[in-house]
């Protein structure tokens, strides 16, 4: 049931942002005194509908998205006589670029939001704490035994009070590893190392309560599983004390004030992955046609509306409600960046178009010519056509990837 649940609020979370990309049109349109016909959220059959001013607002039955009809946009479309002088293609290129581009930075605005309430509610990943070395804080203590097959090496019970070397020296939860046997300990690895060559009494110096403490652990000899090389691991005789680092904290919360600063920063690290992923998004298709006949679906391959509001449900269905939210942010970054490639017809075909004119009408003046009117857009169709039809394979590809061989968030 939460499955479900998740997934209607991830797709109802989808839906709402593209409507207010269309809301993000409608509001630069009208700022700059361009007329708006309609602005509608879904498609389909009208639930209702009203008039405010000269622009017609309603509800249609398909909650997909939403569309705003603005007159003008291009000097191709039909518009009233009293229409003609608030048409968009007469105002200023720097108008037009703003009202079309405005869907995309609705996006971006609804992705930093989201960000935001995160890091001042459940917190943000922090990428640099991600790669900071473990500090050698102790959390807790656990038995050390010797093991000689490899049930035993595999087997990582522990008898409840069984005492350590650790407990035995005094070595509590909260002490932090200063030195082992006179080599200073400044991360955990540092001292796992050093408890490793280690073997008898050997002297700890820990850090408690601001204070420094002498420490003398018995320390065994046991036969581990050690990491050797790559993916390789041998069995050692090695020095143990059975204790476990504190976790790296990945996470941080932030004040209102200082959450402003680490949602930037955070903003533009998601930013720079959807470029990676746009760049990678070509590569990644033929991997995606794969897994529809039964390859094994790579988790970085491209996924539609309905894989990404599949893995919303399974977050939500196993409370990483972080995840859900960070899922949802990114799908807004992606889909704002995406808006913007020079490409009909996206937003940033449009914008493209627009400053052609510009440039090619700069051109022309120092050139002594008039101005070369407006682009005929009719001349762009067969181009616009094949966009649009591989735009419309590649839904359909990643719909049926996603259907019969969904991206889990789990495998």
């Amino acid at each position: 049931m939460v499955f479900i649940l998740g997934i209607v609020l991830f797709a109802l979370g989808i839906c709402l942002s593209v409507a207010l990309h269309e809301a993000g049109h409608m509001w630069a349109a009208k700022a700059f005194g361009m007329k708006v016909r309609r602005f509608f959220v879904g498609y389909g059959p009208t639930v209702f509908s009203f008039r405010r001013g000269d622009t017609e607002y309603g509800l249609k039955w398909i909650p997909l998205g939403g569309f705003c009809d603005i007159a003008g946009m291009t000097a191709l479309d039909e518009v009233t006589p009293e229409e003609s002088k608030r048409a968009m293609w007469r105002f200023k290129t720097w108008k037009r670029t703003v009202v079309m581009a405005a869907g995309s930075v609705t996006h971006f605005i609804l992705g930093f939001v989201i960000l935001y309430l995160m890091a001042v509610t459940m917190g943000l990943p922090n990428p640099d704490a991600a790669k900071a070395p473990t500090e050698p804080v102790i959390s807790a203590t656990s038995c050390a035994r010797a093991a000689t097959t490899v049930e035993q090496l595999n087997d990582k019970s522990c008898p409840p009070g069984a005492p350590t070397p650790a407990q035995t020296a005094g070595i509590q939860a909260g002490d932090r590893i200063l030195s082992v046997a006179g080599k200073p300990t400044p991360a955990w690895t540092d001292m796992l190392a050093a408890v490793q060559v280690a073997g008898g009494p050997t002297p700890f110096v820990v850090e408690r309560n601001g204070q420094r403490l002498n420490l003398t652990v018995d320390v065994p000899r046991v036969q581990r599983l050690v990491a050797d090389g790559e993916n390789k691991t041998t069995v050692k005789d090695v020095g143990m004390i059975g204790a476990s680092p504190v976790p790296k904290s990945v996470v941080a919360t932030y004040g209102p004030v200082d959450a402003i600063g680490a949602t930037f920063d955070f903003t533009g690290t998601m930013f720079s992955e959807t470029a990676k992923r746009l760049i990678e998004f070509p590569s990644r298709m033929p991997a995606v046609v794969e897994s529809i006949f039964g390859g094994e679906r790579d988790p970085n391959t491209p996924v539609s509306v309905v894989g990404a509001s599949r893995i919303g449900g399974e977050a939500a269905e196993r409370g990483l409600w972080e995840v859900f939210l960070l899922l949802l942010a990114s799908l807004n970054f992606f889909i704002g960046v995406f808006n913007l490639l020079p490409l009909l017809p996206l937003d940033g075909g449009h914008i493209a178009v627009v400053w052609y004119e510009r440039v090619r009408d700069w051109f022309r003046k120092l050139r002594g010519k008039a101005a070369g009117g407006p682009v005929d857009y009719t001349k762009l169709s067969a181009v616009t056509l094949v966009l649009v039809f591989i735009g419309g394979a590649v839904t359909l590809l990643t719909i049926t990837a996603d259907i019969v061989n969904p991206v889990k968030l789990f495998q």
